[in-house]
């Protein structure tokens, strides 16, 4: 399922998305300590790239230097990682597709910009866990990333829209916004058994 510079094909790879403030990295890394050795994280690039010192500029132009340095950190460290750790299941927190959501002139520019397509970019995933942000049900998104600048509306928008970007992938899994994040959370790494589970069963 995985591009040509995606690693082996028995590796499983799941991205983990949603709007800011969905409770994803706290699921990936509640995951890796349930399974351990067995899982391997893939880190937000955006947040390597940021607290690493690339700025964080408002204009367009970089708005998408940024983006795209973020794209290929991406792609990169998903391509490194399957293919060190062949056979496990790899983790990743937000996929190539996310800066389609971020991009200030649209998905279909965003594409056409990394030479690729939506389709192609969604392949090298085997499954998606969609996390929707808890600025649906009105909750803080503060979740302690002090490289997150988004306030509610944009988390929302940006929610809607990277839902619209994955809603395509044939093994999309969607976890709402609930009042409890620790059930929320939950719900979201059962439903990470159950996909690594069908997916290596």
């Amino acid at each position: 399922m995985h591009d040509a510079a995606g690693g082996s094909s028995g590796l499983t790879r799941v991205v983990l998305t949603g709007g800011p403030g969905g409770g994803k990295t706290t699921a990936a890394d509640l995951f890796r300590r349930e399974l351990g050795p067995s899982v391997v994280v893939v880190p937000e690039a955006a947040t390597l790239l940021f607290s690493g010192g690339f700025p964080r500029y408002s204009s367009v132009a970089a708005r998408r230097a940024a983006q795209t340095a973020i794209f290929h950190v991406q792609r990169g460290l998903e391509d490194a990682q399957a293919d060190v750790f062949r056979g496990r299941v790899l983790l990743c927190d937000r996929g190539t597709v996310d800066g389609a959501a971020y991009w200030p002139d649209g998905p279909d520019s965003f594409f056409a910009a990394h030479d690729t397509t939506l389709e192609a970019q969604l392949a090298r995933y085997d499954a998606v866990l969609f996390f929707e942000t808890a600025a649906a049900g009105g909750s803080s998104i503060e979740g302690g990333n002090r490289w997150r600048t988004e306030d509610a509306d944009t988390a929302l928008a940006l929610d809607r829209d990277l839902r619209a970007l994955y809603r395509e992938h044939p093994r999309l899994t969607v976890i709402p916004h609930d009042p409890s994040f620790i059930h929320k959370v939950t719900e979201g790494v059962r439903a990470l058994l159950q996909l690594t589970g069908a997916a290596s069963g």
